[in-house]
Order: structure tokens, then sequence, then C-alpha cells
């Protein structure tokens, strides 16, 4: 499992190994990792010995940790130049290890007329600012990113890419662009949660002996697939349907049967023992999977079963706010989707008994909290912990990056890892709802099938679309490919 923790207690476990460590062991340790990571990139586009780096250095202790990595460069044959974004202003002790390996320090002033190596430069390193880093970058950070960013090199970020938010994930302002990062000690939730995430490329982690003074309880998990596989729910010799367990799916309507089909689809691709679907979408659900057992309604007359979905397509007529009720009155498992989240009545969530999943996009967000989407977008984690907070339930927060908040104290949030930008396409959360609706049927707990279900959902689009474009029932048929995946 890749685990997060917050600014505050990656400082305090920093403090705390540094007291037991010789004066700057602990900034040559992540020196070391990056000079590493740095000759990884530079021999894939040739070789160290040649190359030519530019450092980007802040005056904090990530632009330290860019001065110590690049003297290691410069010792191997690399050329490297260290330009001071404040002028004057860097880490002394790497700055002086720098210039005695051969490397040269500049201030910003000097870039525009610099014309060394002809403009050629093979990686830029960003250790401009570090995980205290709030606003965004000032306006001559700013230019100096543009600047090394027009040549078109890789760009490798100490930490985090500076002017993104390590705990929250936000962009607020002008920030790093980095095609790789390489983070120290442990990951920071911004390199995980969108939109800082997309900036980051892909992630590095270097071991520089914090593990035992980190706490137990990160800030955000990720399941990877042994984590996935170890939680999902496999048939005995002497399971039955029943044992699987049986989901209930209120879904469609006149206007959209589709949901119907594809949130069926998605159920029983996801290991439903059976599905009962309820609503006026039967016919078109009966043509495609015969096996549902279909029943006209109310959802509390359907039959016995272990977890409800309602609300893909189904409306905000009568019949919808009469069934949105009805499953709510249960005491099983209720996951809400789409049309049934504007539905909710939020005193009615927060009373029941059993648990409750909500699955929104960002605009439902929006809505549901009363806020502007682009509030929801640019503050994804403190919006669906907000949200989970005040419906007493969990919370599967669609979007670039998928989140999972549950309101039990001390509980992490869960980033999903497997989403691709080819699950933008409608219907896809309605096969969402259903698999992870299943999971729920089969005795997972609401956040273990909300992660598990957004993981192999990830994983089917992939399957499905292998980089061309993909519909929601593709995904659903791929979900059993993405079973396997996880496991092998």
């Amino acid at each position: 499992m890749r685990t997060a923790y917050s600014v505050s207690t990656v400082r305090a476990a920093e403090q705390a190994l540094m007291a037991r460590l010789p004066e700057g062991a602990l900034m040559q340790r992540a020196a070391a990792g990056l000079a590493a990571a740095c000759a990884d990139l530079l021999r894939r586009g040739g070789r160290v010995y040649g190359s030519r780096v530019v450092l980007l250095v802040g005056s904090g202790d990530n632009g330290g940790d860019a001065l110590y990595a690049g003297a290691r460069l410069a010792r191997r044959g690399a050329g490297v130049v260290a330009v001071r974004v404040s002028p004057g202003r860097a880490h002394e002790g790497g700055t002086a290890a720098l210039l005695a390996a051969g490397g040269r320090v500049m201030d910003v002033g000097e870039v525009a007329p610099h014309r060394d190596w002809g403009g050629h430069i093979d990686l830029v390193v960003d250790g401009i600012t570090g995980i205290g880093g709030r606003g965004g970058l000032r306006p001559d950070a700013a230019a100096v990113v543009e600047h090394y960013a027009a040549h078109g090199v890789p760009v490798l970020a100490v930490d985090l890419p500076s002017g993104v938010e390590a705990d929250s994930g936000e962009v607020r302002g002008a920030a790093v662009r980095a095609d790789a990062t390489v983070t120290f000690g442990a990951y920071k939730p911004g390199l995980l949660v969108d939109p800082a995430a997309e900036r980051a490329g892909a992630l590095r982690l270097v071991d520089i002996g914090l593990g035992a003074e980190l706490p137990e309880v990160p800030d955000l998990e990720a399941l990877q697939y042994a984590d996935v596989a170890a939680l999902l729910p496999v048939p005995a010799a002497e399971s039955d349907k029943y044992r699987r367990g049986v989901v209930g799916i209120v879904a469609g309507s006149a206007r959209y049967p589709g949901a119907a089909v594809l949130a069926v689809s998605g159920a029983l691709r996801g290991g439903a023992g059976a599905v009962r679907y309820v609503g006026p979408g039967g016919d078109a659900v009966i043509a495609r999977h015969p096996e549902t057992l279909v029943h006209a309604g109310p959802p509390s007359r359907a039959g016995r079963v272990q977890a409800w979905v309602v609300g893909p397509g189904l409306g905000d007529g009568t019949d919808a706010v009469e069934a949105v009720s009805d499953v709510l009155a249960t005491d099983v498992p209720v996951l809400v989707d789409a049309d049934g989240l504007r539905l909710l009545d939020a005193d009615v969530v927060r009373a029941r008994t059993a648990p409750t999943v909500l699955t929104p996009h960002a605009g439902e967000a929006a809505a549901l909290l009363g806020v502007p989407r682009e509030e929801v977008e640019a503050g994804r984690l403190a919006v669906v912990r907000e949200l989970a907070s005040r419906f007493r339930a969990t919370v599967l927060l669609k979007g670039s990056t998928t989140l999972i908040a549950t309101d039990a104290p001390r509980t992490p949030v869960r980033v999903n890892p497997t989403g691709t930008s080819w699950l933008a396409t409608a219907g896809s959360g309605d096969v969402l709802s259903g698999l992870t609706g299943s999971l729920l049927a089969a005795g997972l707990a609401p956040r273990d099938a909300a992660s598990v279900g957004a993981h192999l959902h990830g994983l089917a689009a992939r399957h499905a679309s292998d980089g061309s474009p993909v519909a929601a029932q593709d995904v659903a048929e791929a979900i059993a490919a993405a079973w396997r995946d996880v496991r092998a």
C-alpha cells in the first residue's frame, strides 16, 4: 500500500530522526537518492558524463538537496549550473559543494542573457520551494521556470513540484509541471491528489530512514494490486447465490433505460450472486441480462437483498423520490448515485443505522455542498472529507483522481491510482455504481467496497480502451479482465 503523510507529520518525523543523526546526514541521504534519480533520467537520453543539468534553487532545504545532488553529478562529469531564484540566497553548504565539484552558480537575473552550451540542456531540476510552499510561485520564479520549460527537456521535481500545495493537492497559482518527482521519506498528499498530482509526473520515493518515526495511521493511502486482491470476495465451495450477495438496483427511467442496463452490467460482473432490478427499464435489462430478477416495485417489496444501489438515470419525478426514500428506509447498505443524490434528504442519511455510500462527481458534490464546481475541483481532498462528515457516510468522489473518505475518526482517505481519462464517458459512473454495489452485497465494508470498485473500474477502462475511445458497456465487459489482473 502506498501511504502519504501531512507536512506537519513529516517534519516531526524528520526532527526526531535528525536528533539522532550527525548534522547534515539527512540531507546527504536525500541528495544521494536525488542524484541517482537524475542519473537514471540522463542515461535514458544518453549518459551522465558530458550531460548538461540546470538546477533551479530556492533558499530552503529543497534547494540544498538539489545543490548537493548537483555536486554528485558534477563529480561524474556532468556540466551543472545552479540558478538561485532568490538572488544571493541558497544553501551555503550545498553551494560550496557544487562549486568545489566544478559546477557553477548564478542568480536569476543572469538567466536571460545566459548562452552557455548553445542553449542545449539535458535536465532541469526543480528545487525552488519545499513542502511548506503556499500560494503558487512568485512572478520571478514563475518566469525562470517558463524560460527553462521552453527547452522541452525533462523536469525533475525535488520532493514535490514547486508551487503546489503539499497537504491539499491544490494549485493556487503558477507551478512547475514535472516529468518526474523524487520525494523523501514519505509521499505527501498533494503527490497523489489532483490537480497537484497531474503536475508531479512519475513518482519515486527515496527512503531516508523516516519509517520508524512516522505514525501507524497515514493521512492518505492508495491500494495496490495485492491489497485489492486480499479484499476481493471469492466464492467458497459451499457458496450459493445468496451467500455471494444479492444486490438490488433501482435505476433507469423511460428516458434513460440504458442507465439500468449499465448499472446491472456492473453489478453482474462485480461478482454478485444475483441482481434484483426495480424500475421501468425491466424489458431492456432482461433483453441484455436474462439472469436478472426483475420487479415492478416498490423496492421494499422486491425481495431479499444485501445491498441497494439507487439513482442512475432515475430522473426526478414522484416515482423517483419515493424509490429513494424507500431504499434509504431499509436496514442494509445503500449506495446513492447520480439522480439519487439530488433527491437526498441529508437528515435521513445521517439518521440511518446501516451504511450509506455516496458517489458524486464534481458537479454533484458542488450541489450537495452548495459551492461552485470550481471549488470542488480545486480542493478535492477537503471536499471529500467535508461530504463524509456532513452526511455521516462513505463518499466516493469521482474525477481525475477518485477519492474515498469516511466519517470514522482517524481513518485515512483513499485515493485510487488506476483511473484513466477514458472513463470520462456517459454511463461509466452507472457501471461503477453497480460494481461497487455488488461488493457491498458480498459483505465488504463500505470503504473497502468503494476502493475496490474504483480500482477495478479503472483497470477495466484501461483494458477496454487500449489507448482508444471506449464506451461504458465496454468498461463493464472488461471488469473480468481487471479482476484477473488483480489476482494474477
